[in-house]
Parts: C-alpha cells; structure tokens; sequence
C-alpha cells in the first residue's frame, strides 16, 4: 500500500463565540466545531465527508486549507505539518492542495472572464510562463472539463451554474494538484448537472491521479465517488470505513438514518420500506449532550450514554464505528 498523501490526527477546531442576545461583555464560550478527526489519504483516493448541515464538515476543510486555525492535533502534508506551518510555509503546498467550493458563481470574481479566472492560478504559481503557453493551457483545460475555448473571454454570468462550477475545477486543476477539497461542490446544481460534475470529476480523478475529499450531506451522492466515507455528527466521527461497507452494513445508528433517508429508485419498494425518521433537531453545538453527542436523537440510547463519550470500536475490515450498541443492518438495504 502506498504511503498517504495526507495523514490527519486528532485535529480540533474551537471558536470562542459569544451567544446572541447577551451584552457584548458577556464572557464568550467555547464551540468545538470539529473534534479529535483522524484519517489517511493515498493517492488517487477519494474520502467522502457526509453529515447533516451544521456538523462541522466545511470547517475540516477550512482547517485543512489553513483559513480556519486549527485548535490541535496534526495534518501532515507528505511528511510535514500543514497546522504548524506560517503562512509563508503553507505558500509552498499551494500548488499542490486545491478547493472547489460549494457556490460555484460567488467563488468567481464577477470582473473577470473565465479566462482569467482560471488563469490566476497559473500565473502564480508559474510566474514567467509566456503568455501564449498560458493561453494554450487554459484553453487545453476549458475543453478538457467539458467548455468551449470559445468562451474564453466570457464573463460569469453567461455561464449556468453547472459551467460556473466547470471553471472552478478548471482553475483548480489547471496548476496539477495533487489532492483537491471539494466541499460541496453539487449541492448548489440541478440533480442532472449534479451527476455530470460528479463523472467529472471521477474522470479527472483517474486521469491525472488526483486524491479527493468531496463533502455533501447526501450520502446518495457520496457513494457515487468515495473510496472511503467519515460520517460527521455535531463534529465528532461517527463511523468510518469503506464506501460499500458503510452504505450496506452500517454499525451506527446515525449512519443508518442516512441510509435508510436515500431514496431507492422502485416505487413499490419505496413506499413499503417504512423509511425512519430522526426525531428532533440537531442540538446546539455551544450545548452538545454528554457523552454520547447523538444520544437525543438515537433509537438504540440507553442511560449510560449520557454519561461516557464512546470511542470508536473497530468492527474489522478497516470499519470504525462510535457506538457499542449499534447493530448493522441488512445487506442490500441500499439501492446501487
């Protein structure tokens, strides 16, 4: 097996927040956005990150890409610490890590033409590349996402959301990363252009021997693209394990909501299954519940989970789960 491109332990993310409604010299509180994530990244390997809105997903990536400060633990980038860096030290892996993000127009600048757009990154980090070579790649890469090179000198509001987000991948990738965060980068589209991102971007994948962290919180999406799922809940992991074995065995209960919430493409079968609901909200992240954080909201809960936080047990086969009372589910219970 080869080495991980990225290998993340423990990272923590706090934010000192003040509640809304208190006087501003109220004392502020700690929110634990996301707490004691660990997880491996190969080449050419895809984590998927699902969780409910709210769970702490955008802020690992945030935390990855150095726009968040990280509150602990490590993210060593082939060998070395992307959380310890200074800025400076981080300019050197920019090349190499790339984020597409999930508003595919608001991520472009309005004043530019797509040319340009992708462009930037080029002439960044490649400063004295001619102008001609810059315009044949950017071109060469317009076509290769699935654009026109005639529309080079479009602007971004003549494209449709699902060719805004073509010109993120394209500035992206235009610059051969090697591990690109997509953080919900479909959830914005149409549920047809969702699908045509996603072969895009598994293509690309292949292609060019890309790693990926794609977040969504449409586990139906993830399992088109992921090697390997992380389920997310009030920032804590959940399960962990790969793509198959978590969508058709999965150990949480959490985990199996998600599942059981993914439409199956037969109505018979669809309206006879009794889909169950997740009764209640998503708690405050400033008042998590102790010990078991999904515990309010589980049907397997029992007393002792407010008192222990439960770690993740390893159900074999590289499959963790934070529940010891989880049982997993049929197989089969998810369409393919």
């Amino acid at each position: 097996m080869s080495a991980p491109h990225l290998s993340v332990r423990d990272l923590s993310v706090t934010f000192s927040v003040r509640p809304k409604g208190v006087r501003p010299w109220a004392r502020t509180q700690p929110l634990r956005a996301v707490q004691g994530v660990s997880f491996d990244l190969g080449p050419s390997e895809t984590l998927g990150i699902v969780g409910e809105s709210g769970s702490g997903k955008s802020t690992l990536a945030r935390a990855l890409m150095g726009t968040v400060p990280a509150s602990g633990g490590q993210a060593l980038w082939r060998g070395e610490d992307l959380l310890a860096m200074e800025p400076k030290g981080r300019h050197r892996h920019r090349r190499d890590i790339q984020m597409i993000f999930q508003d595919p127009l608001a991520a472009l600048d309005p004043r530019m033409t797509a040319g340009e757009i992708i462009a930037e990154s080029l002439t960044t980090h490649e400063s004295r590349l001619p102008k001609d070579e810059v315009r044949t790649r950017v071109a060469a890469m317009m076509q290769r996402v699935g654009l026109l090179p005639g529309q080079l000198n479009c602007y971004p509001h003549e494209f449709s959301g699902g060719q805004c987000q073509r010109i993120n991948i394209a500035r992206a990738l235009i610059v051969h990363p090697r591990l690109v965060i997509c953080d919900e980068p479909v959830s914005a589209l149409d549920v047809s252009v969702q699908a045509q991102i996603i072969n895009l971007l598994g293509d690309l994948r292949r292609e060019l021997d890309l790693a990926l962290i794609f977040i969504a919180h449409d586990l139906s999406v993830v399992k088109h693209i992921s090697d390997r799922i992380m389920v997310f809940y009030l920032g804590r992991v959940m399960e962990y394990a790969a793509a198959r074995d978590l969508v058709y065995a999965p150990r949480h209960p959490y985990t199996r909501a998600l599942v059981s919430a993914v439409p199956i493409p037969d109505p018979a079968i669809e309206r006879g299954r009794g889909v169950p609901v997740l009764k209640g909200d998503l708690p405050s992240p400033l008042t998590p519940p102790s010990g078991c954080v999904f515990r309010t909201r589980c049907p397997v809960a029992r007393l002792s989970c407010a008192d222990e936080r439960p770690a993740m047990r390893d159900f074999g086969n590289h499959h963790f789960a934070a529940c010891p009372y989880g049982e997993p589910a049929e197989e089969g219970s998810l369409a393919s």
